[in-house]
């Protein structure tokens, strides 16, 4: 039994969740079209690019939940995991998640796409344990900002050292499934570290460092 851990965006799911809930924003007119959609596109490539600023990116990514009320999000959410997200999980990412679970391991994603996006889509795979970025929510509503550390680069490192502090699980022989060079901090921690259809510069590196590449795409 070891601890199997799944990037979400670009590796469990063929597209960003993140970037495709801000333009499901713009496209059913909650957000100004041409400033919110020219602002999330930019934040998607630094990010891939690598030079996200995380906490300007939350506090963009995160004031539509602030300028909302919760019962309508959750209504908007619905309908995004609906038409958007449902049709972009990989068949191939399914049975990699099930074979995990059937050898009996400890099955985890960890994002850095906030957890108001993902909890849902974790929950599409069967997934109940979720490491993701935390909107803060308070007296009823999300405030727009975030709660404790972002859930990004060493981000992810450092919530997964929390969550085994007051878990049994350790990392002994342990799975990552990532995209993202962005990721690297935690690929380098685990056993057995896995770039799935990786960008260009992960895809570098788990050549140099001879790592398993593979693809879900097909």
């Amino acid at each position: 039994m070891s601890l199997a851990i799944f990037d979400l965006d670009n590796t469990l799911i063929s597209d960003d969740s993140d970037y495709l809930w801000g333009q499901f924003l713009v496209d059913q007119g909650i957000v100004d079209k041409v400033q919110y959609e020219e602002a999330n596109a930019k934040f998607y490539e630094d990010y891939k690019q690598g030079e996200l600023d995380i906490v300007e990116f939350l506090h963009f990514s995160l004031a539509p939940l602030a300028n909302n009320d919760p019962e309508q999000l959750y209504k908007w959410r619905a309908q995004f995991i609906e038409e958007i997200i449902k049709p972009i999980q990989l068949k191939p990412a399914i049975r990699l998640v099930n074979k995990h679970r059937f050898r009996g391991d400890t099955v985890m994603i960890i994002t850095a796409t906030n957890r108001f996006v993902t909890e849902p889509i974790a929950k599409l795979f069967g997934i109940d344990i979720l490491l993701a970025t935390t909107p803060e929510f308070i007296d009823g509503r999300y405030t727009g900002n975030f709660e404790g550390t972002p859930c990004f680069q060493e981000g992810k490192v450092h919530l997964l050292n929390q969550w085994l502090e007051s878990s049994t699980e350790t990392m002994e022989n342990s799975w990552f499934y990532s995209d993202s060079y962005n990721d690297l901090a935690l690929l380098k921690l685990v056993d057995n570290p896995v770039a799935v259809d990786p960008d260009e510069k992960l895809g570098q590196h788990a050549i140099e460092e001879k790592w398993t590449s593979i693809s879900l795409r097909s």
